[in-house]
């Protein structure tokens, strides 16, 4: 099958839509990474499919859901307020055995350091 250049460009830009993503989550959620992720990936999958196509698929029943957890967080990152690893690391101390590695004097700090923790445990 043959794509047309829409469909090359939308190759393009979903790939990029999707590498930007995957860099924004290893930059610690960079807002600005992700925020440009989102825009290619979905401008490149409406070139993919179509518009039409593409409202369809979003719109689909089954799929509701996760279309609404996918624009919420595209809103989240627009509205800049994409840092919940903090809450991420909060959750894991109160995990049994990762929760005490993560106390542990030396590893605490680096790790309130990655998620922008104000205060250290002291």
């Amino acid at each position: 099958m043959w794509l047309s250049d829409a469909q090359k460009i939308g190759v393009a830009l979903t790939t990029f839509g999707g590498l930007f993503m995957f860099l924004g989550v290893m930059f610690l959620f960079d807002g600005a990474l992700l925020a440009l992720g989102n825009i290619l990936f979905v401008s490149g999958l409406a070139l993919i499919i179509g518009p039409q196509k593409t409202v369809s698929f979003f719109a689909r029943k089954q799929k509701i859901r996760g279309s609404l957890c996918f624009f919420g967080g595209i809103l989240l990152i627009f509205f800049k307020w994409p840092d919940f690893f903090p809450v991420v690391v909060t959750f894991l101390r109160q995990l049994p055995f990762i929760g005490t590695a993560l106390s542990l004097p030396y590893i605490s700090g680096v790790v309130d350091r990655l998620a922008g923790s104000r205060t250290s445990a002291v």
